[in-house]
């Protein structure tokens, strides 16, 4: 640590400080760093291609039983028996708890320490915890992977998450919701480029004494942590004052954006927060609902007519019929991840020109006569018209979070919206609860009840519509925080952090392309290229 002539500190490499753009840095730099963190983040939705592998982890061919009765406690520790599936998806479960809990509890900090020194711990998280992971399956010690890659993951998974909201949307006030969009983006399609690439690497690495998951997991942890690291070091934050050239507030202001700053300590205890809270909470609940069962419900509704046998219902299908229509589901959700990926982006930048609210009433309003009349789409036998539905539907799930950030800074300002973004990502841990597990236990007392496989998930579609009923009501009440709560000029400029002498001026900073700016989107864009191509190879399955 260095000090200059006069004593005081001079900022670190990681400091809020040592971040402030200079005159001429191009903004268009910062959406590429956050894309580069959220896309190896992103990679937690994907880690279900490792279930199946580490379920024979030691028979390889076979999995290898545990002795009879022994439960979840003799699994963490025994290296005679395989895991179960059941046993590993805790991970999972792991990821969004903490990631919750994290980006609650760390936002206040972010918002302090900036969002290079959150990145770089998320990177040293996320990517340290993989490796814990894969030392964990390497030992056949299933703890090792809980608190690996789902407890120490899962900080970085959080902190990581969070990282740029804050960031973007000072960056592009004239463009909230597509800025957020094009990072939160990232994060759902981080799984559509990890997931072929574990597959790669553990068939690369796959010999007769191993199944090549811990050997992927390390070269998936150096990647990203080269990615992450690269990520936190490109970000900037602007100079106090900053706007974009010909951009003023008062001329691109409309009722629902605050004229001021809203303080972390009194956001929560405004009803907006939680307004905003049950309108994420609902959308979600209704769209990871989906998501939970949307290759059984696909094949249960339309059965034999998705290999051309329209005569022949699920239960009545063999064991060959039974792989042919899986892998017509497999497509689907491929197709399905598309449409969530590609709604962050179109919904989010929609809002900019529509408004937050008057998004989410096309969320609820579109959404609830999906749900309501995709009973009918099945029972008229329509899978085209059902697909497209859902299509919609998963755009829309997606939309919700990338456009929540901009919601929350037109009604809080941008000074903590990243610190109250982590805290209303309590709604997204709720509902990955809520939606899972109406849709699951709606579906098997349907069947313990007789009802046929075409009809089990009626009744939950039609309660899924009623999630958004009561969201739209939520959206509908959701007005500008009252003046009371702002705070005053001063003390917004006391928050701000210093300013180098190499970040003075009045030069505005650059929005044009340039070499940099081409090289940056390049390295984020082959990957997502290759993820979507994956992905559509799979999903024309459904169209054959």
């Amino acid at each position: 640590m260095t000090s200059d002539t006069t004593g005081a500190r001079a900022p670190g490499i990681l400091d809020h400080e040592r971040i402030v753009a200079g005159p001429g840095f191009n903004r268009w730099l910062v959406p590429p760093a956050a894309l580069a963190i959220h896309l190896c983040i992103g990679m937690a939705y994907g880690f279900s291609v490792f279930w199946l592998p580490l379920s024979k982890a030691i028979g390889i061919t076979e999995a290898v039983a545990c002795p009879v009765g022994s439960g979840l406690l003799y699994a963490l520790t025994t290296t005679s028996c395989d895991w179960k599936v059941s046993d590993l998806t805790w991970i999972y479960t792991l990821f969004f708890v903490v990631l919750g809990s994290t980006a609650a509890i760390g936002g206040g900090w972010l918002e302090r320490a900036g969002p290079r020194k959150a990145g770089v711990v998320a990177a040293c998280c996320w990517c340290g915890g993989m490796l814990i992971c894969a030392a964990g399956v390497y030992l056949h010690q299933l703890w090792m992977m809980w608190l690996g890659s789902g407890v120490i993951g899962g900080i970085g998974l959080g902190l990581g998450y969070i990282s740029p909201v804050s960031t973007l949307i000072k960056w592009f006030p004239d463009r909230r919701g597509m800025a957020t969009g094009m990072a939160i983006m990232g994060f759902g399609g981080g799984a559509m480029i990890g997931s072929p690439l574990a597959n790669t690497l553990m068939a690369h690495f796959r010999t007769e004494t191993s199944q090549g998951v811990w050997q992927a997991l390390v070269v998936l942890a150096l990647v990203y942590f080269v990615f992450m690291i690269r990520g936190a070091f490109g970000y900037r934050v602007p100079r106090p004052g900053w706007t974009p050239r010909g951009w003023t507030p008062a001329a691109h202001s409309n009722a629902m954006i605050a004229s001021g700053q809203v303080h972390l300590k009194d956001a929560h205890k405004t009803p907006q927060f939680w307004l905003i809270w049950a309108v994420l909470c609902l959308n979600v609940s209704a769209g990871i609902g989906v998501l939970a069962l949307a290759s059984p419900m696909l094949q249960e509704i339309f059965g034999g007519s998705l290999i051309g046998r329209p005569d022949v219902g699920f239960t009545a299908l063999d064991e060959t019929q039974l792989k042919a229509t899986a892998a017509i589901a497999a497509g689907f959700l491929g197709l399905l991840s598309l449409f969530n990926i590609a709604g962050r982006f179109f919904w989010a930048s929609l809002s900019d020109a529509i408004g937050r609210k008057a998004t989410y009433f096309c969320f609820f309003g579109i959404g609830i006569a999906l749900y309501a009349a995709s009973p009918w789409m099945a029972h008229l036998g329509s899978r085209m018209m059902f697909v497209a539905a859902f299509c919609v539907i998963l755009s829309m799930y997606g939309g919700g979070f990338a456009t929540v950030p901009a919601y929350l800074a037109d009604i809080f300002g941008s000074q903590f919206v990243g610190a109250i973004h982590g805290r209303l990502l309590t709604a997204w841990s709720t509902a990955g609860v809520i939606g899972p597990v109406v849709v699951s236990y709606i579906r098997q007392a349907q069947i313990d009840a007789g009802v046929p496989r075409a009809q089990v998930y009626d009744s939950t579609l039609y309660i899924l519509a009623s999630f958004l009923v009561v969201g739209l009501f939520c959206n509908a009440l959701i007005k500008p925080v009252h003046g009371k709560r702002l705070m005053s000029d001063e003390a917004v400029a006391a928050l701000q952090p210093a300013v180098p002498a190499a970040a003075a001026g009045t030069e505005d900073t650059a929005s044009r392309l340039d070499v940099k700016v081409a090289m940056a989107w390049l390295a984020v864009g082959l990957p997502i290229a290759w993820g979507v191509w994956m992905t559509l190879s799979t999903a024309l399955i459904l169209f054959r």
